[in-house]
């Protein structure tokens, strides 16, 4: 079936745009009818199921993309559209629609990989049921065996804390604030399923943006949101927000908290008015016959009329030349003694000097094209520039901004190449090349051509949305450029992380605390119904430019129309675990309280020295599970290896790995990381390498520490050679043996 629609596809599309207007309209449907069956029969190897429903009433279904049947007729696979299907996506603890387990099926190729389960009727369970949960079910399911009475009612909390969370309105911004262990990533995920399917027609058209800390939890959470999503959902970091660059390179905490400051937005601008500025002495232009001179007072006043339109730098440059080619070409009529010119005289003259080389050089010099990375490289490449406009900065700190070249950009750059292109707009593309390649008779020519092409188009699409009824959903431009030329058929997750200028239906952003002034600015720019889920935690900000408070971070777009829901119950780290984090919790704000932890894992938390990891981590690895070694930056590339000597299979994770690489973390028995990278994630085993030095690495380190040290669901170890603070000191001391001394 795939090959005879792919054969159908191509015959289609091997006919071309040409014919009459309804010939083109015919060929264009039945091609995107094709491209979307294809689709959908390609997505079928990548993700058939992946879902079961455990009802009362029906039984065990299962749900995919396709409904199937066997030769019976009976039911294989359930359509995620089936009425039947529903509680998928709306069932909740508090609402479980006659649906006890939900169980997300992980597949790669024809492989189930692994399962994750949503318990949604503790009280409808079997004994059978409960020995095959998986995942947060399991914990769950784990409280309430092992505890009665008070725990039961714990559990009913968490319940009740999800739900109110996953189905809050979709119109405003929420905010999600739980520390760790209290699965605000898992609500954000189910809330986005669920909005996805409340809010389809919406949401499907406008898409869904989910913006995580780094590109390993990328990797973590994609198989997360059930596979229908696909098309709609973008998942990205800030680093992935502008279309074309992946920035995932690191730089030091003080320059990534200077460019993240909003006090960049005015430097940006004025890096832009320095390209607009008036040279002291008037420019001269030797075109043979006559030397024509720029002075002062006619490039004031196109500069002004240029300023005065409120374009973008590069839209604003055609007010500027039109107006200093219209004050050239009375000079050069002046000086062939014409006087006063018509206005037909006036536009040959004008167009004739727009073709001189000397004339297009000036004008390239007074206003140039630019594009946001060519500002920031000769921005940060100029201390001269620098000083101009930065001269709000400190010395010091124009010289952090200060580097020969961009060698490969950074996370903290995207915002600034984000306002950059705000401030500039879109460089005309045949504007530039006619420029530089075309005689301007030759361009006019292919204009002329293509707008009597472009109004022919028009006026087709006009009378077919009049016939249809849709003139007032759709606009006439919008049908004629879905049906001018054979470009691909996009998913709405692909075209929105082209098109920087895209306004999303819904924005998710996970650890948001972390985010700079600058990254916010991105943000808002792409929902401007601000509509949102903001999950984060305060306690856990590691960036210098991150959050201090939500309201900081909001009242300056939402002042007074955001809401805050608070995940209080932590059920992922064992109490034994907590009570060591939270010791350091209280060094960051005394006032700041630590969730409740729940969970008893009866391993307490132990130290070693350095010298003993290897071995540390060969004993951790047997007792199973998921290794992680969290370790400072600069001490990466040295514990790594002596890990990497010690386990097969263990990855190290370099600061700035690429999504591919970040992804060995969540599938190796052992990463080393470090603690950037680990924000997010979760092991069953965490072993933090000097935790002094973690402390240390930036002026939020202690937020750092307290990250790495409530990663771990089971075990936690210290390894250090330097003295602990007084948060971790009385730690016991272990051998290289297993923890619990077995």
């Amino acid at each position: 079936m795939r090959e005879r629609t792919q054969g159908q596809l191509k015959d289609v599309l091997a006919a071309g745009a040409v014919g009459t207007m309804q010939n083109r309209s015919e060929r264009d449907t039945f091609a995107e009818m094709y491209a979307t069956r294809l689709a959908r029969l390609w997505a079928v190897e990548r993700g058939l199921a992946f879902g079961r429903l455990d009802h009362v009433d029906e039984g065990r279904l299962y749900i995919g993309k396709l409904g199937l049947s066997d030769d019976e007729q009976e039911r294989l696979l359930i359509d995620w559209r089936a009425p039947i299907a529903q509680p998928f996506y709306r069932a909740t603890p508090a609402a479980p629609m006659g649906v006890t387990r939900r169980r997300h099926l992980q597949t790669k190729e024809r492989v189930v990989k692994a399962v994750e389960d949503d318990l949604l009727d503790f009280d409808a369970l079997t004994d059978d049921d409960r020995a095959t949960l998986n995942g947060e079910a399991a914990l769950l399911a784990a409280l309430d065996e092992r505890r009665t009475g008070r725990m039961r009612d714990i559990v009913a909390t968490i319940q009740s804390e999800q739900d109110r969370v996953i189905r809050s309105d979709l119109g405003g911004v929420l905010v999600v604030q739980g520390g760790p262990g209290t699965g605000k990533t898992v609500v954000a995920l189910h809330r986005a399923a669920y909005l996805l399917y409340t809010h389809r027609e919406r949401l499907e058209r406008r898409g869904v943006l989910i913006l995580g800390p780094n590109l390993t939890f990328l990797r973590y959470i994609e198989q997360v949101l059930p596979s229908l999503g696909e098309t709609d959902v973008l998942l990205s970091t800030v680093g992935e927000l502008y279309p074309g660059l992946v920035a995932s390179a690191r730089e030091r905490s003080e320059v990534a908290a200077l460019k993240g400051d909003p006090r960049m937005a005015e430097v940006l601008a004025k890096a832009v008015r320095d390209r607009q500025r008036v040279p002291r002495k008037p420019v001269e232009l030797n075109l043979g016959r006559y030397t024509l001179t720029i002075d002062r007072n006619m490039l004031e006043s196109a500069r002004n009329k240029a300023t005065r339109s409120r374009r973008p730098h590069n839209q604003a440059r055609a007010t500027f030349v039109r107006s200093l080619l219209n004050a050239l070409a009375r000079q050069v009529a002046r000086t062939l003694g014409k006087g006063l010119i018509d206005d037909d005289e006036l536009a040959d003259l004008r167009e004739e000097l727009r073709t001189e080389p000397v004339v297009r050089a000036a004008l390239n010099r007074l206003w140039p094209y630019l594009t946001p990375q060519r500002l920031l490289v000769s921005l940060y490449g100029s201390a001269e520039r620098l000083d101009y406009a930065a001269s709000a900065l400190s010395p010091r700190e124009r010289e952090l901004l200060r580097r020969d070249g961009v060698a490969e950009w950074t996370e903290s750059d995207v915002p600034l190449l984000d306002e950059a292109a705000e401030l500039l707009g879109e460089i005309d593309e045949q504007v530039l090349r006619a420029t530089a390649m075309q005689a301007e008779e030759e361009l006019a020519a292919a204009r002329e051509a293509e707008e009597h092409e472009r109004e022919a188009e028009l006026a087709y699409a006009r009378e077919v949305l009049e016939l249809t009824g849709l003139s007032d959903v759709m606009e006439a431009e919008r049908l004629a450029e879905r049906h001018r030329g054979d470009g691909p058929y996009l998913t709405t997750a692909e075209r929105a992380a082209a098109d920087r200028n895209w306004a999303y239906g819904h924005v998710i952003v996970d650890e948001a605390q972390e985010l700079s002034p600058m990254a916010w600015r991105s943000i808002m720019r792409r929902i401007p119904t601000r509509s949102m889920t903001i999950v984060g935690d305060i306690a856990q900000t590691g960036s210098t430019a991150g959050a201090r408070s939500w309201a900081d971070v909001l009242d300056p777009y939402v002042a007074g129309r955001w809401r805050q829901e608070r995940l209080s119950v932590n059920y992922r780290t064992p109490v034994e675990l907590m009570a060591l984090a939270s010791r350091v919790l209280a060094t960051i704000d005394p006032e700041l309280e630590p969730p409740t932890s729940v969970r008893e894992g009866g391993a307490e938390p132990w130290s070693a020295p350095l010298a003993a990891l290897p071995e540390l981590v060969k004993a951790e690895v047997g007792e199973g599970g998921k290794v992680a070694v969290v370790a400072p930056d600069a001490m990466l590339a040295e514990l790594g290896e002596a890990v990497l000597g010690a386990v097969d299979g263990a990855v190290v994770i370099a600061p700035g790995a690429g999504r591919a690489h970040g992804a060995a973390a969540l599938d190796a028995p052992v990463a080393v990381l470090g603690v950037a990278d680990a924000k997010g994630l979760e092991f069953d085993s965490v072993i933090v390498a000097e935790p002094d030095l973690i402390a240390g690495q930036s002026p939020r380190g202690p937020s750092d520490l307290y990250v790495a040290l409530t990663r771990a669901t089971q075990r936690l170890g210290v390894v250090h050679e330097r003295p602990l603070s007084q948060a971790l000191s009385g730690l016991p001391s272990r051998s290289n043996g297993p923890a619990n001394g077995d």
